[in-house]
Parts: structure tokens; sequence; C-alpha cells
């Protein structure tokens, strides 16, 4: 089997090393990874800030990028979601302005084969222990996007739940969201850090060492109000704890 990677922009400058995990870890499994060169951004950024159009480039980018590949793995929940949900409500719009049906003839193509890093263990290649060792004390954030938009339930906490070592412990309010949301963080500063801060104050309280978490956007956020906070909680992908291993443990 074979894969290709969707990084996102997030990653690609700010997390490689999540990028990085996820060949990794993906290869241990068996899987073939492609990384097509002609990727960039999925335009979630534009359309979250009401860029519809100046969104239609990155989308015929993306759907480009990715033709003739079955499989396209993401380790983001709202880069999925942006182009399982909305690449299509774009296509449909664009079409209702007499603009033709190429943009939801390429969201139809493309939607189906994009899954987010769990959903593509759990659903497709069937593990919940892929092999990792992470002997640490970790509790997880469900990203809003996955939790709400995807539907990701359990999946993520079943895979950190068969690491070797972890051990996993509940986050109160672990639904409630953390307060990034793109750019509404930016938007609404002060509610965005309100929120963040009850998210980490809840982490806190529950001894963990590590906030897991399936999305580097939402965890930079709180990655920053951790430092900010002098806390020794470090935020970290869920990729890069799936990776680690005994003989190839986490740097």
């Amino acid at each position: 089997m074979r894969a290709a990677l969707f990084v996102t922009c997030v990653n690609d400058a700010l997390y490689p090393r999540t990028g990085i995990a996820v060949v990794r870890l993906l290869e241990r499994l068996g899987v073939g990874v492609d990384f097509p060169a002609a990727q960039s951004c999925c335009g979630q950024p534009q359309y979250n800030t009401g860029y519809r159009y100046e969104t239609e480039p990155l989308m015929r980018r993306t759907a480009r990028a990715f033709a003739g590949h079955e499989y396209v793995v993401t380790p983001s929940g709202s880069c999925a979601a942006m182009i399982r949900e909305h690449y299509s409500r774009i296509g449909r719009k664009a079409a209702a302005e007499g603009r033709g049906s190429e943009l939801a003839d390429a969201a139809a193509a493309l939607a189906p084969r994009v899954y987010e890093l769990t959903e593509f263990l759990v659903d497709v290649l069937g593990v919940t222990d892929v092999g990792a060792y992470f002997p640490h004390t970790v509790t997880y954030h469900p990203s809003c996007h996955g939790l709400r938009g995807l539907g990701l339930g359990d999946r993520p906490r079943r895979l950190l739940a068969a690491v070797k070592g972890l051990d996993l412990v509940e986050l109160p309010g672990a639904e409630e969201c953390c307060g990034f949301g793109g750019t509404f963080a930016v938007k609404n500063p002060d509610v965005s850090t309100a929120m963040g801060t009850d998210k980490i104050t809840a982490a806190a309280g529950t001894g963990a060492q590590v906030l897991c978490g399936a999305d580097n956007s939402c965890l930079a956020h709180l990655d920053g109000l951790l430092r900010r906070a002098d806390s020794p909680m470090r935020a970290l992908h869920l990729a890069e704890i799936l990776a680690a291993t005994e003989e190839e443990p986490l740097p």
C-alpha cells in the first residue's frame, strides 16, 4: 500500500518533526509514503477569514497535487476537515454563480481520499497498537475540527492507550475548545487567551508531563501559554508519540 502525505503548511514551516514522524510511523507499518512537491496551503486561513475566491486557486492546486493517490494522509484534523467539508461548498457556490463544475468536480474527486492520521491508522490499516514506546504521563486534548467536524471519536485515545509505557490520564473538560480557532485567536486575543488558559490549567491539574493533540495549530497556542506560565508540561503532536519506539525514542 502507498499513501501521499499532506503535511500542511503549519507543519512544513513550524513543525517539520511531525511530518517526519508520520513518514517514520507509516513506513514502520508497511505503508510506502509519497510526498507530492506541488502541495501547498489548502486555503483554510483564507476561507475562514471570508476570502472564498482567493481560496479557489489553492483548492485547484491541492486537487492537482494529490490526483492519482488513493490515500491522502494528513496529521491535521482542521486541514482534513477543510477539504472534506468546505471544498464541496466552494464548488457548489462556484457552480451556482455560473462558473461551471470544475471546483465541484475537484472536491468530489479529492475529498473521499483524504484521511486524518488516526482515521487512516484505525479505519484503513486496522491497527491501534503501532508498536510505540513513550514512558511518560500524557493527557489528550481533542481539537474541535477533529472532534466535531471529522467525528474522530475515541480513535486517538485508543492509539495512545496502546502505547507501551504511556500512562494516559483524562483531561477535565476535554471537549471544550482551546480558544485557538485559527484567525479567531488573532481577532479575539483576549477571549482566545482566556479559553487557552482554562485548558492548560485543566491539563496541569492532571499531573501529566505531556499535553498531546492531533493538530499542531492548537498545540502551538497551548504550548505558548504553557511556556508563558513557566509550566514544565509540554505540548506534543500525537504522531511524534506514535513514531517513538524503544529502539528509536523521541529525540
